[in-house]
């Protein structure tokens, strides 16, 4: 086929592009310093991301990656944190029990947890127990993992899992396994050096302010689409499946791979922050707030797997306003 043609094909011009920044990281890396890691002034010194001002060039980049480093302690521990860290990025492969779509942890949490404003998990472990509006109760770490596994990873459709007929029931069957234990151990040492109560200026940032949100009856998905086909459409493809661009592939965004309609993305003011200061990846934060907004509306127009524990949600506080997937009527 002429490449004439396929340039013209916007997933082929985002794979050349791809391909051709991942051939000079190698050479870049060497002639940068440590400011393409942002550092943050915490009295431990640990907490340093990598920093959201880049894009493709530092996709692969890790301040701490565990498979490399010199992990002091028990060998049975220093093997749970490495299972924890291949867990992370290859979730379905390394927890399919536990898997009922393609989605992994390192789709939400760029750099594997350790990217600024990609929802960074440095230090998070230290944040537990916190309160869940949600469920209306105090959340242990175990219990925020074991809740992602549930809805952003759609674990209630995973065959294991069918068998359960209430959220606690799943809960319990998740909780207890080695794959909670190991990913705990993962955020744990990514943990290391902070203590409860600790500042963690990095955290709730994927925000956009109150007075910037548009009103979810003035969304529009056609802008939406529009918006997606023009900044999105590269690397999530046009019906939101994802591309593979070397080692790394888009999570499906909506369908019956994507997170279910009870996760937090699911939301459409929670997906637009992670939209607006994550994407799109070539050229992060280069949305306005506005256009997040109508790209998430356009995303969460979809359908989706189903969380059948809805009705269990929110009984102590009020439905957010962008849970549009909730009935309001209970």
């Amino acid at each position: 086929m002429p490449l004439s043609i396929l340039m013209s094909n916007p997933v082929y011009r985002c794979i050349v592009l791809c391909l051709v920044l991942m051939a000079t990281v190698r050479t870049t890396r060497a002639q940068t310093d440590d400011t393409e890691f942002y550092p943050y002034d915490d009295s431990t010194g640990t907490a340093r991301l990598v920093s959201s001002a880049t894009a493709m060039e530092t996709a692969w980049d890790l301040v701490r990656n565990p498979l490399e480093a010199d992990i002091p302690g028990d060998a049975a521990d220093v093997a749970r944190i490495r299972r924890g860290f291949r867990l992370f990025i290859q979730t379905p492969q390394y927890a399919p029990m536990l898997s009922g779509n393609e989605m992994a942890c390192g789709h939400c949490h760029l750099n594997a947890g350790q990217r600024e404003l990609a929802l960074p998990l440095v230090g998070v472990a230290s944040a537990f127990p916190e309160y869940n509006k949600r469920a209306g109760r105090m959340f242990t770490l175990t219990d925020r993992i074991t809740g992602c596994f549930m809805r952003s990873m759609n674990a209630v459709g995973a065959t294991a899992m069918l068998s359960a007929h209430d959220p606690d029931q799943v809960a319990g069957m998740i909780s207890g396994r080695e794959e909670v234990r190991d990913l705990e151990a993962y955020l744990d040492w990514l943990s290391e050096g902070f203590a409860p109560g600790d500042s963690l200026p990095w955290r709730r940032r994927n925000t956009i302010g109150r007075a910037d949100l548009v009103p979810t009856a003035m969304l529009d998905s056609a802008r939406g689409e529009k918006l997606f086909m023009e900044h999105c459409a590269n690397c999530h493809g046009e019906n939101g499946e994802g591309v593979a661009i070397g080692d790394i592939k888009a999570g499906p965004l909506w369908g019956p791979r994507s997170w279910n309609d009870g996760a937090g993305a699911a939301r459409i003011y929670t997906l637009a922050g992670m939209i607006r200061h994550m994407m799109p990846y070539v050229s992060p934060g280069a949305l306005t707030d506005e256009d997040a907004q109508h790209i998430s509306y356009f995303i969460n127009s979809h359908e989706r797997p189903v969380y059948p524990f809805k009705s269990s949600d929110y009984l102590k506080e009020e439905i957010p306003g962008d849970a549009l997937y909730y009935d309001r009527k209970k």
